[in-house]
């Protein structure tokens, strides 16, 4: 199996009024290529801090990071970019479009940081993923023109534009309703799939959670429980989740 990420023991701390606080505390498993995997886990427990660190934005304190067969340790700052940009797409709990573009332009962006401009083959993509995505009327709009829905639909054909290996996606649908959110989600799962790209989510919604492939539990900086939804029903998923054995008081492990 080939595997799109890898952690192994994963430490992050960070430095608070002169306190260390670990974030993350020893983390480890593998995302396996072309899967969607959601992360969950109560507020604190390191799930926002941990897809920083599978996207590169950030590094370990300790541990070992690999994406796409490529230790994050070999690469310097500069390199780190250059890779993100060719490997990886991004879709944020806000749509974060710049408010001078129209929604056109503003998913032709990732084209120009890495190509300097958008090739007409380019432009019809972004058209493309703009139809496909039913935000096409808004082509020509700013986004203060457009609805939230509008504006999240188009932040995901930004984040697709280039093809990306990867796709990174941080409560992608919490300032949405739930039916703006549940069609935008099926959505960018329809294009992934159908590019092949593999999405790590972070959500705290079980049901968008039961969607994906695997889930990952976190509690207090460590993954507490996996579950691969190829291997269990979904029905026998929601009863463990329903347990909630991953409390502050439990201890790391993995199913």
């Amino acid at each position: 199996m080939k595997f799109a990420a890898q952690l192994r023991d994963v430490v992050k701390e960070y430095v608070l009024d002169g306190e260390t606080v670990r974030a993350l505390r020893g983390a480890s498993f593998d995302v396996p290529q072309g899967d969607y995997v959601a992360i969950m886990g109560p507020s604190g427990s390191g799930k926002s801090t941990l897809l920083n660190l599978l996207s590169l934005l950030e590094r370990p304190t300790g541990g070992e990071i690999i994406v796409e067969g490529v230790s994050s340790a070999a690469m310097d700052p500069a390199s780190l970019a250059r890779f993100r940009n060719m490997t990886m797409g991004f879709v944020f709990q806000f749509h974060y479009l710049l408010p001078e573009f129209t929604a056109l332009e503003n998913v032709l962006i990732p084209v120009w940081i890495r190509y300097g401009e958008a090739s007409a083959e380019a432009q019809a993509e972004a058209r493309r993923l703009l139809d496909r995505l039913g935000v096409s009327s808004a082509a020509h709009k700013r986004p203060t023109q457009m609805s939230g829905g509008q504006q999240q639909r188009t932040a995901i054909a930004r984040a697709l534009i280039n093809r990306p290996r990867i796709v990174y996606a941080d409560e992608p649908t919490g300032n949405l309703d739930r039916e703006s959110g549940d069609a935008a989600l099926t959505l960018l799962r329809e294009l992934v799939r159908e590019q092949g790209t593999t999405l790590v989510m972070v959500t705290h919604d079980r049901e968008i959670a039961l969607r994906a492939d695997r889930i990952i539990e976190m509690v207090d900086g460590r993954v507490c429980r996996s579950f691969d939804l190829h291997a269990q029903t979904v029905a026998a998923v929601r009863r463990m989740l329903d347990e909630r054995i991953c409390t502050p008081a439990s201890h790391g492990m993995t199913q």
